[in-house]
């Protein structure tokens, strides 16, 4: 992803001998301090150290006690009655992360002088800071918070006064700095220059007058900002979407995908109470590293839309009423059962998961429906993580057989005019996108709609049935790069909402007969006895990581009668 991948060893690379806290191991060579001892299941604490950037050696915490072979006369190693080599350790501490292994080296983390010397560092940093634990947004995340209870003191020996920096700049359109948080370890400047050749952040003044800031006339605007709040240490940056809403540890954390392009971003889903609050992205180094756009992070207010659909809606004399579930499936399903197939018509949508476009193919496919597609979204690729296609599952769409790749959408708009469509089923999407216009869908006798938010379809439709969002649904997508990904809910839908493979369950039940499902793993089943690229896969083998599939080289096999799924 990008070339400062310092905790990544190569393969070939030698092992050297170094002498770890008192114990012989061997660990690659030209390894920094910092990794070796995470390989040894310890920790040397850092501020400016991130594995995926340069290393700056500023903040000074990662110090350690380091000795080279003792030599003799002859510059030949002095061997100790263990025949190992002798250490002859150096009387002042060096920094981890800028501390390369080598041959015979002797590394203490723990030593009193080590420890010693991280007291005085942490006395250092606390000069200045506000402490400002109670109202800072980093509380429960905060590096300096935490290191402070192992190596701060209850007191302070500074007597001056503090230096009062900058508070609440905007430092960009999604991110506030509170300089005088700021422990200048420039993960943040680094990240700019280095991930994103964006080289807008610097340092300014000198001395305890430090502070970051942008170049003059130039602000923080990249789509990739909010990846320096994940990496500031401490409270200085933070994000203006997040800031204030809900500390960090009332966040229920779920691992998921981000939904919002073909890339299929790793995430961390942070939710409360049936709200999601943020998202955060989750190492993967396959698909994203430790990076998401700010567009995808911030693309989680519709689902919770306050006019989004939460009871099922029935069309009687032209307004929409609340119904139940059983009702409104009964009569979508008797009213639908009055079409043939070739006056039907489905817009489906890649935004939905393998599963609802299984069940949305097999369904399509018993109503004998001919018309049917889903609808393209193509955007600009940066280069980086946002790709050039916009909806989250065009593979497993393709892979599945519901898309032609938006080829079906003239017809299906021209069938609608023309009055041979009479009977239209929207999953997910908009019938406005593919040119009907409101005049077009009230010449329908039947619109089924499957989705969230209110749309130009739902202004027609005669049966809104509300469907969950990603963040309340179990199940798979597959990314731009063939990468089978897993959804896990967070919350509950909404009210009496439903996930989609639930809805299509029943609308297939309904009007072609045959289920056999009682949840979201039966449907991957029989996917995966149908699908030969999922052969042996299920929703738990896909773990939180993916699985890579060979799309090219195994065409999708789709038998002739659908097994795995009974019908009734």
């Amino acid at each position: 992803m990008n070339p400062f991948n310092h905790d990544i060893a190569a393969p070939e690379t030698p092992l050297v001998n170094v002498n770890f806290n008192g114990k012989w191991i061997q660990v690659p060579k030209g390894a920094n301090v910092v990794e070796v001892t995470r390989e040894q299941d310890e920790f040397l604490p850092h501020y400016c150290y991130h594995p995926k950037l340069s290393i700056s050696g500023n903040c000074r915490m990662c110090l350690f006690e380091m000795g080279t072979p003792k030599m003799d006369a002859k510059r030949q190693p002095v061997m100790g009655a263990d025949g190992k080599p002798e250490i002859a350790w150096i009387p002042k501490p060096q920094i981890g992360c800028a501390t390369q292994v080598t041959e015979g080296m002797g590394i203490r983390t723990n030593s009193p002088l080590a420890e010693e010397c991280r007291k005085g560092v942490m006395e250092f940093l606390l000069i200045n800071h506000p402490l400002d634990c109670p109202i800072c947004d980093q509380a429960g995340e905060c590096k300096l918070q935490e290191y402070s209870s192992e190596y701060g003191t209850n007191t302070s020996r500074f007597v001056e006064e503090k230096v009062k920096k900058p508070k609440l700049f905007d430092l960009g359109r999604n991110i506030m700095l509170d300089d005088e948080r700021c422990i200048l370890c420039t993960r943040c400047i680094r990240f700019a220059k280095e991930v994103m050749d964006d080289d807008v952040l610097g340092i300014v003044n000198r001395g305890s007058h430090n502070t970051v800031t942008c170049h003059p006339n130039k602000r923080f605007d990249n789509n990739y900002s909010l990846n320096t709040v994940d990496i500031c240490p401490v409270g200085a940056l933070t994000s203006k979407d997040f800031r204030f809403k809900m500390r960090v540890w009332f966040l229920k954390e779920t691992n998921s995908i981000c939904t919002s392009c073909g890339t299929g971003c790793n995430v961390t889903v942070g939710s409360r109470e049936g709200v999601v609050y943020r998202l955060t992205p989750r190492e993967n180094e396959e698909v994203n590293s430790l990076w998401m756009c700010d567009a995808g992070r911030l693309n989680i207010h519709y689902l919770h839309d306050e006019k989004r659909f939460s009871r099922p809606l029935a069309r009687v004399s032209g307004d929409l009423f609340e119904s139940g579930w059983d009702d409104v499936l009964g009569q979508a399903s008797r009213r639908l059962k009055a079409f043939s197939g070739g006056q039907i018509a489905v817009v489906a949508s890649a935004r939905m998961t393998n599963e609802e476009l299984f069940l949305a193919k097999l369904w399509i496919d018993e109503l004998k429906v001919s018309l049917y597609d889903v609808v393209p979204r193509a955007g600009k690729a940066d280069g980086f993580l946002r790709s050039a296609d916009l909806n989250p599952n065009s593979s497993g769409a393709r892979l599945l057989g519901v898309s032609k790749e938006g080829k079906d959408l003239p017809a299906i708009r021209d069938a609608v005019k023309s009055g041979a469509i009479k009977a239209l089923i929207v999953l997910h999407e908009d019938a406005a996108e593919i040119g009907l216009t409101p005049e077009d869908l009230k010449k329908l006798d039947l619109i089924v709609f499957v989705g969230l938010i209110p749309n130009a379809t739902t202004q027609a439709a005669h049966f809104i049935l509300p469907a969950a969002g990603f963040a309340e649904k179990r199940g798979s997508m597959i990314n731009v790069n063939g990468r089978l990904q897993r959804l896990n809910p967070a919350h509950q839908p909404p009210g009496e909402a439903l996930e989609d493979w639930e809805i299509l369950r029943d609308l297939r039940s309904q009007t072609t007969g045959g289920n056999g499902i009682g949840s979201v793993e039966d449907v991957f089943h029989a996917m995966a006895g149908q699908i030969s690229v999922l052969s042996g896969l299920c929703l738990g083998r896909i773990g939180d990581m993916g699985v890579p599939l060979d799309l090219e080289a195994k065409a999708p096999k789709r038998e002739s009668s659908p097994a795995g799924v009974a019908a009734s």
